[in-house]
């Protein structure tokens, strides 16, 4: 049987993909939209396969790369879950204090896509946590569509509180300089833009195709922002004009991208709504923008 290519999938099935990787329809409706695109080697359980992550091949820096020094720590978050598991990771060989990153994960809790985020931001330099907000419900559960049904139980006005307690740990930490930046995915990217809303302190945030705040919250922004977006996710890009306005109003410091011909979620390397050219540029440039923000001035 022919291997499914990205190239097999039409955009109708990313769309659908999309609307049940956010919640807006269950995994039964989701089978049976997919079977109207079920025609010859294109069957319902190849195209499941296909569209579901594959974490096993597709890990860039493993957790035990020797240029590292990363496992789980655990912070308190009053405000928050109580107690919150995150992966820490440094550079092996630091000399010196490092600048810090939180890294947020999507709607699933802390996935293995996300810990190689954190290791591989680790590994330009910088000191990384990457908490996992389903800890008060035993932690991410192995799986992606397990993962989200957990996230369901907790609020996100919740979870927010626990990744603003990352960002008082990590700047307490002794191997940190105090100078921390965030990046965040999908859940993670309205995380970080509502980080830079809440933490006058915040250096930079690096929403990737994130949720926007409303006008009344963007306005306490002072965080410097760059904000990365996906052409053909218009669910999330029809919110970023009424954003953008704002943030001219206050002259806050910010940059947009917004990448052409790709879906929502085009960094994460672990499913086909990768795209190479796109995640690579990008995370050029949210590299490139921490390590100008992330330094004393």
């Amino acid at each position: 049987m022919k291997k499914l290519t990205k190239e097999d999938i039409s955009q109708e099935i990313f769309d659908l993909y999309d609307d049940y990787a956010h919640n807006k329809i269950e995994r039964r409706q989701f089978i049976e939209k997919l079977s109207l695109f079920a025609i010859g080697s294109l069957t319902v359980p190849s195209l499941l396969s296909f569209m579901t992550p594959n974490y096993v091949d597709s890990i860039t820096v493993k957790p035990d790369d020797p240029r590292l020094k990363s496992d789980y720590i655990t912070y308190s978050s009053p405000k928050g879950g109580g107690s919150i598991k995150g992966l820490l990771s440094e550079p092996a060989e630091a000399k010196k204090k490092l600048p810090g990153i939180i890294v947020v994960h999507e709607n699933r809790g802390l996935n293995p896509y996300i810990e190689d985020v954190g290791r591989r931001a680790a590994l330009e330099g910088f000191i990384t946590l990457a908490p996992d907000a389903l800890t008060p419900l035993g932690g991410y559960p192995g799986n992606d569509d397990a993962g989200r049904e957990l996230q369901k139980k907790r609020t996100r006005e919740e979870m927010l509180e626990d990744f603003i307690a990352a960002y008082e740990y990590l700047k307490s930490h002794k191997d940190c300089n105090g100078y921390i930046g965030v990046v965040g995915f999908c859940f993670g990217g309205w995380i970080a833009n509502m980080m830079a809303v809440k933490i006058p302190t915040l250096s930079a945030a690096v929403p990737y195709y994130g949720g926007q705040p409303t006008a009344e919250e963007a306005e306490k922004i002072k965080t410097p922002l760059l904000l990365q977006y996906a052409g053909l996710d218009t669910r999330v890009n029809e919110g970023w004009p009424a954003y953008e306005t704002v943030l001219k109003k206050n002259k806050v410091e910010y940059t947009a991208y917004i990448y052409p011909g790709v879906n929502h979620g085009f960094h994460n390397n672990t499913t086909p709504r990768y795209d190479e050219a796109a995640a690579t540029l990008s995370w050029t440039r949210t590299i490139d923008f921490f390590k100008e923000k992330l330094k004393k001035k």
